[in-house]
């Protein structure tokens, strides 16, 4: 915990600074939900296709998904998203000609949350 997933379009490859979001994004997350560093796991997964209305150029789309354990007020939540939101329009440029679609989520993990490490 925290569980955080990317998803972001494949066009924004070379103008996304991923690893340098990660380890912003990273010590947001402790400093704003209390979390710890090595706590912090961070998947990006790139997109192919994007489709935003009827159109299929011209856009690309980063969605960040984090997951907490309960108990963060929805102020701390919204606070932690607002972060996420500002440090995408540091990381991520996009590719001439297309338009940026930004979003973020912060949700608590489901009482059935488990984990190992070995």
């Amino acid at each position: 915990m925290p569980q955080i997933t990317v998803d972001y379009s494949a066009a924004l490859a070379d103008t996304f600074d991923r690893r340098a979001f990660a380890e912003a994004l990273h010590a947001e997350v402790v400093e704003t939900a209390a979390a710890r560093l090595e706590a912090c796991k961070t998947q990006f997964r790139p997109t192919e296709d994007t489709t935003v209305g009827g159109d299929a150029d011209g856009h690309a789309v980063v969605h960040v998904t984090l997951g907490l354990l309960a108990g963060r007020t929805e102020e701390t939540k919204a606070k932690l998203t607002e972060g996420v939101l500002e440090l995408l329009r540091t990381h991520v440029k996009p590719a001439d000609g297309l338009m940026l679609h930004a979003s973020a989520e912060v949700r608590d993990l489901d009482a059935s949350y488990r984990k190992f490490e070995e």
